[in-house]
């Protein structure tokens, strides 16, 4: 019989089960939700906090743009320090909020594909070693971008004002950015292959790490494969995403400016979608892969006339009491 692929059973995934995708994409959409409503309350009440005077409402209203820049200028000059208290107490609130709330969603998720593979199988729901994973992962993202606000300062070191070189400074900062970004995607990565192991096999959160680095190991080809055929499936959403937002752009100057927009997001919120239906499909395989790499049954279907009986003895279990008379 031959082998399954864990490729068609991750898209195999997606069919069967779809109200496992559309799960997902809700807890990853409330957070997201949650962030842009976070950002828009938090920007209107910075900005009812700044001072106008009438001196700066006289400039603006000129509407010249030398006239407003300077009453811009004004009003916002020693509200920086303002500014950053807002923007970190809203990335703080929000790390938390998606620290919990992908847990929970991973671990659900986790839980019910290995229900789907493995019927006999009892799964522990775990949340606290996910936690710790997302955790690092977030810890991760702030240390990418410390690391960019560093590699910046680097290539503005190489171009001074007694011998400016802005091309040398920004071939160092792009190159330092690159590296440093590829990094953190493959720890980002790396760190959520690990919550699959958290609940497959009840690992803590540096097994589980390990666990992964031994999948990565000994199971290369199928992973890299997986991985492969679903960024194709992302890259052609991707483009078909294009295409789709192109063509409320062009219509700018027929239609009014708010439906060329609602298209616009129209097309990029059906794009994330998805994005993260897909994801599912990905996970699933990585699973299969985990737990299932050499077996070429149906693990959740054993029901039918051509289903083994694992009872059942075989030629080669009976016992041989020598050769027949």
């Amino acid at each position: 019989m031959p082998r399954r692929s864990p490729t068609l059973e991750g898209f195999r995934v997606l069919f069967r089960m779809p109200l496992l995708g559309l799960a997902e994409i809700t807890w990853r959409w409330a957070i997201g939700t949650a962030f842009v409503a976070s950002i828009i309350f938090a920007a209107l009440q910075y900005l009812k906090s700044l001072p106008v005077a009438n001196g700066d409402m006289l400039l603006l209203r000129t509407r010249h743009p030398l006239l407003v820049s300077r009453a811009l200028a004004h009003i916002f000059a020693g509200t920086a320090v303002r500014f950053l208290m807002v923007v970190v107490f809203l990335a703080f609130a929000v790390a938390l909020a998606w620290i919990a709330i992908a847990a929970v969603g991973r671990a659900i998720t986790v839980k019910t594909l290995l229900t789907y593979f493995f019927p006999e199988r009892t799964v522990r729901l775990r949340v606290g070693p996910i936690v710790e994973l997302n955790s690092l992962r977030a810890t991760a993202l702030l240390a990418a971008i410390v690391a960019t606000a560093g590699a910046m300062l680097l290539g503005g070191m190489t171009s001074t004002k007694a011998n400016p070189s802005p091309g040398s400074a920004m071939l160092i900062f792009v190159t330092l950015s690159l590296f440093i970004w590829i990094c953190w995607a493959m720890l980002n990565w790396l760190l959520s292959l690990a919550a699959l192991f958290v609940i497959a096999e009840d690992q803590s959160t540096s097994g589980a790490i390990v666990a992964a680095v031994d999948l990565l190991r000994q199971r290369t080809g199928p992973v890299l494969a997986a991985s492969v055929w679903f960024g194709l499936a992302h890259g052609v959403a991707y483009t078909i995403a294009s295409s789709a937002v192109g063509f409320p752009l062009a219509f700018t100057g027929v239609l009014p400016g708010s439906m060329v927009l609602g298209g616009v997001i129209l097309a990029a919120l059906l794009y994330f979608a998805v994005v993260d239906y897909l994801y599912v499909g990905r996970l699933a395989a990585y699973l299969f892969i985990a737990e299932a790499p050499d077996s070429p049954a149906v693990l959740h279907s054993t029901d039918g006339p051509s289903a083994v009986d694992p009872t059942e003895l075989i030629l080669s279990d009976l016992p041989f009491d020598g050769a027949p008379a």
